[in-house]
C-alpha cells in the first residue's frame, strides 16, 4: 500500500450493518443487528462479557464470517472484499500484541512490512505515529522496558501505521491506572478530531464511554438495547437525585417541598430525604431557602446525576462487569496478514 487510500464519497457511512447475525451452533451471539456508524465518529460498544460486542468486532474486521446479514466497512463488503476491508482498518488488541524483545521502532517497522509499505514510507510513518503518541524519545528502547501505558500507546501507533480509515480498539485502557487511562483518552480524541480517524471501541468503563464517545450502543444478548449519545441516554433515566440529611424538621420540609412543581417525587430512605428533581444543581439554593423558611436543619446535601451505569442497569437489569478475557484477535489477524 502506497500512502493514504482515497476517501469514499461524502455521506457514506464508515460502517453499515443490516441484519448482521452470528450463530455458533444453537447459540446466537449476534442477533440481527442494524446499525450505521458515521465517518469521523467515535463510537462505543458497551456490554458485559458474552453480550456479543467482540463478535461484532470480529465480523467487521473479517475474523469471523457472518451467519446472516450484511456489513460494509468503508464501503467494502466484509464477506466479499475482505482484503479491501483489512487495508482500510487498524485494530488494537485487548491483549498485548507486540514483541517485547524488539524496540518500539522495530515493532512498527515489522507491522509496516506486513502491510507492504516500502522503506521510505515506513520510516516516515514510524516517525509520524511515534510523535502522535508521544513516544519519539522512547523509540529505540525495547518493549519489555516500556510501562503498561507506553505499550498501549505504541499499540495504538501501530494500528495507525498504514493510514487506516477506521480504528478498532478492544478495551483500550483495560488494567491501566486512572491517570494513564486519561492520557490515552486524550490521544484518542486527538486522532479522532485532528486526524479524522473513525474510532470504534469496546469498553467496560462507563466513564470512558461517556468521556470519549459521540454515540454508544449498549449490547445485551446479541442485540442493541439502547443507542444514542451518552447525554441523551442519561436523560432517558429521568431526574437527578438530591439527598438531604436533616437534623430536625424533616416532615415539615417534605411538606413544603411537595408544593414545588419541579419536585417530581420525594421519599425518605434510611432517614435521608431523597428528591427527584430536574436540573437539580440550580434548585439546591431554593431547597436551602425553603428549609430555612420551614425551620428545618440540613446537615448535608448530596447530588447524584444519572450515569451510563444507570442506563446500562435500566436496559440490561444488571451492572456491567469490569473484567475482560482474552479476545483471541492477534492470532486471527496474523493469519489474515499471511494470506494477503
Amino acid at each position: 500500500m502506497d500512502g493514504p487510500q482515497p476517501s469514499q464519497s461524502k455521506g457514506e457511512a464508515a460502517i453499515s450493518m443490516q441484519g448482521l447475525t452470528k450463530r455458533f451452533g444453537e447459540m446466537t451471539a449476534v442477533d440481527h443487528i442494524d446499525l450505521e456508524i458515521n465517518r469521523g465518529e467515535l463510537f462505543g460498544l458497551l456490554g458485559a462479557n458474552g453480550a456479543g460486542k467482540s463478535t461484532i468486532i470480529k465480523m467487521l474486521t473479517t475474523m469471523l464470517m457472518p451467519t446472516e446479514g450484511e456489513a460494509r466497512v468503508w464501503g467494502h463488503d466484509v464477506t466479499r472484499e475482505r482484503n479491501a476491508v483489512r487495508s482500510s482498518i487498524g485494530v488494537v488488541f485487548q491483549d498485548p500484541a507486540v514483541d517485547g524483545m524488539l524496540t518500539g521502532r522495530e515493532n512498527l517497522d515489522f507491522h509496516g512490512r506486513m502491510y507492504g509499505m516500502d522503506g521510505p514510507l515506513r520510516q516516515e510513518r514510524i516517525d509520524e505515529v511515534l510523535e502522535l503518541v508521544d513516544l519519539a524519545e522512547k523509540a529505540d528502547i525495547k518493549m519489555e522496558d516500556y510501562s503498561g501505558g507506553m505499550q498501549r500507546r505504541l499499540e495504538i501507533a501501530r494500528g495507525l501505521m498504514h493510514y487506516p480509515h477506521v480504528l478498532f480498539l478492544d478495551e483500550p485502557t483495560l488494567g491501566l491506572d486512572a491517570q494513564t487511562r486519561r492520557h490515552i483518552w486524550q490521544y484518542l480524541r486527538n486522532m479522532n478530531k485532528d486526524k479524522g480517524v473513525t474510532i470504534i471501541l469496546t469498553t467496560h468503563y462507563m466513564e470512558e464511554a461517556d468521556a470519549l464517545c459521540d454515540r454508544v450502543a449498549i449490547i445485551d444478548n446479541g442485540k442493541i438495547v439502547a443507542l444514542d449519545t451518552p447525554s441523551n441516554l442519561k436523560d432517558m433515566i429521568g431526574s437527578d437525585t438530591v439527598s438531604l440529611e436533616v437534623q430536625s424538621g424533616a416532615e415539615a420540609l417534605m411538606s413544603c417541598l411537595r408544593s414545588f412543581p419541579w419536585v417530581n417525587s420525594i421519599v425518605i430512605v434510611n432517614g435521608t430525604i431523597e428528591l427527584m428533581v430536574d436540573h437539580a444543581q440550580s434548585r439546591i439554593p431554593e431547597i436551602m431557602q425553603e428549609a430555612n423558611k420551614c425551620g428545618a436543619v440540613i446537615t448535608s446535601v448530596g447530588l447524584h446525576k444519572p450515569t451510563l451505569e444507570d442506563v446500562f442497569l435500566k436496559y440490561t437489569g444488571r451492572k456491567i462487569r469490569e473484567t475482560g478475557g482474552a479476545s483471541g484477535l492477534m492470532g486471527t489477524m496474523m493469519m489474515h496478514r499471511r494470506r494477503k
